[in-house]
């Protein structure tokens, strides 16, 4: 799904779903998701700076794509074997996260908020239950979200070959930073 029809979708259910001029939050492009894996004989790092991100302000509504092929590594084969051969991005092009932040906080409202937010974290085509706990900072008519989780490749039916299994970490550590500036259309 492209970028554009991924925020079209999401504003089209916002506004049919809560009416509409409801304000939110739309990324704009200071948005990266990075990933670190450490294993016992390679430590290997990406970083995607082409992630969309949304949140509902009335609802508290929070949704993000990740376009897989976007991840850029420090070595070109790392990025072609992370693409082909586990995250098989032709067939599984993107990583997506929709959810609601579980605390009520005024969004409109400055300020520094600690935040859980709970709803389906997708990858690799398998969708799992989560909950994320993360930071908010709202300034300026900008929403900044800071969070940090781990992901366990088996949750996601990501497999690892024996070859290479001390190459590549089971749990991987996922840094989110997004901006996301304040929009009422």
């Amino acid at each position: 799904m492209s970028k554009t029809i991924f925020i079209t979708y999401i504003l089209f259910f916002l506004q049919n779903s809560f009416g509409f001029a409801q304000p939110y939050y739309k990324s704009n492009r200071s948005n990266t998701v990075s990933f670190y894996s450490k294993a016992p004989l390679e430590d290997i790092q990406a970083v995607n700076k082409d992630v969309t991100s949304i949140i509902d302000i009335p609802t508290r509504n929070v949704a993000f794509k990740v376009p897989i092929k976007s991840f850029k590594f420090e070595n070109g084969l790392m990025q072609e074997h992370f693409n082909e051969n586990y995250l098989h991005s032709d067939k599984y092009p993107e990583a997506t996260f929709s959810g609601k932040i579980i605390e009520y906080i005024d969004l409109k409202k400055e300020g520094d908020y600690e935040v859980t937010v709970s709803g389906k974290l997708t990858i690799h085509g398998i969708t799992q239950n989560r909950t994320i706990k993360g930071k908010i900072k709202i300034e300026d008519k900008k929403a900044i979200i800071d969070c940090k989780f781990d992901v366990y490749l088996k949750d996601h039916n990501i497999d690892i070959p024996k070859m290479v299994v001390k190459k590549i970490a089971e749990k991987i550590e996922v840094t989110v930073h997004s901006e996301n500036l304040y929009t009422e259309k």
